[in-house]
């Protein structure tokens, strides 16, 4: 029986629907990578598509490795060379690497993170207030999101603060050019300029790229949108993937209109319904539906199942955030022994990372493991950053907060004082650092015990290049730890223990490292560009048997046998900050993307009184609870029920911990 076969009518409609633009709306686990990944195998095998012809693209990572990983096994040793299943920032890179030279960029180009941009910003605007640069960071975001140029903001500004910020946005944007930088909104807002103005580079990609596949579609913002245009032409031979009932992202620029926008750019765009879930039980599914009428809809569906009713929702009150925690993790010891089950099995979600810290202690005491979502990435921590600092040079000379970092971490000699003079005499030259440190103008200026360090370092770092642009990237990161004794200079820095684990971490980058340039056919520079895009390593963590704890942003697209939902009270879900009913709509498609994250079982629960500060304020529940309906919630604790007595508790847990040490 073929693949195409087992799949319901609307997946196969969806599948082979190839006579213009076309929306699947698809419900919470209806099967949408299912259809995405089949569909790239129908346009190879039955319409005669070239793989490299075919583009998929999503907003994650792991979203693209598990796509790339369906399509290569339904494709079963088939060709799939060429093919792009990436995310939209990894297809801004490439697009830019390719015509770096139209726009006056050279390949290697430097891509910024936050904490660089943080850095520069920081300058710019003469502050070390966090929050002002935060907000200053945030607002040229936004700016940048919604295809607004530096001139356009200052031609905007209402008031004297809008025009700071828009002339810090317009210096900002010169700076990362003279770095020959660019930051993670430049991979989408650049190629939207380059396809504006330059038509011939715009016919290029549209002939090369001839089908498009777009997930998590609700998800785009302006910039990506307009991207998306562009690339599609007038043939417009695309497949949008999306749901309007799990658009949350709203708060970091993703544009609900953007739905509404395809029937009115695409008038003969046609519409498929997902509707039947194979994820969550019936109940489970009624409640989500019945929340989520609440909202004013773009397109109607109603999700159902063929997975039976299953257990009801429940809801459980609790004194305070302290006991909420302690009822959830017995609640749950009780559960995965009473159904024989796993802790992966098991998720707590919640609104706030705040809502973890209570739960994570109870965890700890019962020695129960568990894995916490949206933690610091891998490639945030700082020992890797001090490692990719000099593979950004390596990759771009011109990039000058990687040179301030690798020339100074471990010191080569170079002192704050030789610094400061090169970056005066590179600023009144306009050149780069790197390029500074090499002229006489700039030898000058300085006594020769001054310059000999910094020279020596250049060339270092020049036979470095020469060589990582040949040799495998695991010989050329040996060497380059052992010529500036990294392990030892982590030993100087820090306790034992703590210089243990960070060198640990640098060797496992180097393995990683070693292994992506093998399986790839990749130098140490062409990997260099692809760290900036990586989140977190390519491990899974779904191996760990552990609890999973993490925020309902987090969240989507995962599902889990049970889920716990906590702290579901008016202020924290919906967040008191959500007043407006447009963002009331958006904490209720939050609610909405916590239920639909549960296969079997659904429990809430929510705190009469929580501590904000030195206050301790009552709460109630969330409004969230009552849209629900009550058909299939049944409620628990709270002032109904008489006070549990601690004593009787203990025992009960004792009596728990014993039944569970004699299953093993």
């Amino acid at each position: 029986m073929s693949a195409i076969s087992v799949l319901n009518p609307p997946q196969r409609e969806a599948i082979r629907y190839l006579d213009g633009p076309l929306l699947v709306l698809a419900g919470a686990g209806s099967g949408k990578t299912r259809v995405i990944t089949e569909k790239i195998v129908y346009l190879i095998e039955s319409c005669g598509f070239s793989p490299s012809n075919i583009a998929a693209i999503t907003f994650t990572n792991k979203a693209a490795r598990e796509m790339q990983a369906r399509v290569s096994r339904l494709l079963a040793g088939k060709p799939s060379q060429g093919l792009t299943i990436s995310t939209f920032h990894a297809l801004g890179v490439r697009i830019l690497r390719e015509e770096a030279g139209s726009i006056g960029y050279k390949p290697g180009f430097s891509i910024l993170d936050s904490t660089d941009c943080f850095g520069i910003v920081s300058e710019l605007a003469g502050s070390v207030d966090k929050a002002t640069i935060r907000k200053l960071q945030w607002l040229i975001s936004n700016w940048k999101s919604a295809l607004v140029s530096p001139d356009e903001a200052r031609k905007n500004a209402q008031n004297d603060s809008e025009a700071l910020a828009a002339n810090a946005f317009a210096s900002y944007a010169a700076t990362l050019r003279a770095y020959q930088a660019v930051d993670f909104d430049d991979l989408i807002a650049i190629p939207v300029a380059l396809f504006e103005n330059q038509p011939t580079i715009r016919d290029k990609w549209q002939n090369r790229l001839r089908y498009l596949l777009i997930d998590e579609y609700q998800d785009t913002n302006v910039s990506q949108y307009q991207l998306l245009r562009l690339l599609a032409g007038p043939r417009a031979a695309f497949t949008a993937v999306g749901d309007d009932d799990q658009a949350i992202y709203g708060w970091r620029g993703a544009d609900i209109a953007n739905l509404r926008g395809l029937p009115r750019d695409y008038p003969n765009l046609k519409v498929i319904k997902l509707e039947q879930n194979y994820r969550s039980t019936i109940r489970i599914l009624k409640a989500a539906n019945a929340l989520i009428s609440h909202n004013e809809k773009l397109f109607d569906k109603k999700l159902w199942s063929e997975l039976g009713h299953g257990d009801p929702i429940t809801v459980h009150t609790c004194p305070d955030k302290e006991r909420e925690a302690e009822a959830v993790v017995m609640k749950l010891q009780a559960h995965r022994f009473e159904h024989q089950g796993q802790f992966r099995d098991y998720a707590i979600l919640y609104r706030g990372n705040f809502q973890a810290r209570a739960i994570e202690q109870f965890l700890r005491n019962q020695r129960i493991p568990y894995l916490l979502s949206g933690g610091q990435s891998f490639f945030d921590k700082a020992e890797i950053k001090d490692i990719t600092s000099y593979l950004r040079l390596l990759a771009n000379n011109d990039d000058d907060p990687a040179f301030i970092r690798a020339v100074s971490t471990p010191r080569r000699g170079v002192g704050t004082g030789t610094l400061q003079a090169l970056g005066s005499y590179a600023g009144e030259r306009r050149i780069s650092l790197f390029a500074a440190a090499f002229e006489q103008g700039f030898a000058a200026r300085v006594q020769t015990r001054q310059l000999a360090p910094l020279l020596e370092f250049c060339e270092f770092v020049k036979r470095l290049q020469a060589r990582a642009g040949r040799e495998p990237a695991a010989q050329v990161m040996a060497d380059l730890l052992t010529a500036i004794a990294y392990e030892a200079w982590l030993y100087d820095q820090d306790e034992a223990r703590t210089a243990r684990v960070k060198w640990r971490n640098v060797q496992e980058f180097c393995d990683w490292l070693s292994r992506k340039g093998e399986e790839e056919q990749k130098t140490l520079i062409d990997l260099t560009q692809t760290i900036a895009l990586i989140n977190m390593l390519d491990r899974e963590d779904s191996e760990v048997d552990a609890v999973q704890l993490s925020t309902l942003h987090a969240a989507k697209g995962l599902e889990f046998k049970h889920v716990f939902l906590i702290g579901v009270e008016e202020g924290v879900l919906p967040h008191r900050e959500a007043q407006t009913d447009s963002r009331i709509e958006e904490e209720r498609r939050l609610m909405y993307v916590g239920i639909t994250r549960a296969q079997r079982s659904l429990h809430l629960s929510y705190a009469e009184k929580r501590q904000q500060g030195r206050e301790v304020i009552p709460c109630e529940a969330s409004r969230f609870i009552a849209e629900m309906g009550s058909d299939d919630l049944r409620f628990s604790g709270g002032k109904a029920e008489s006070p549990p007595d601690r004593a009787i508790n203990a025992d009960r847990f004792s009596a728990l911990k014993a039944m569970l040490g004699k299953v093993k």
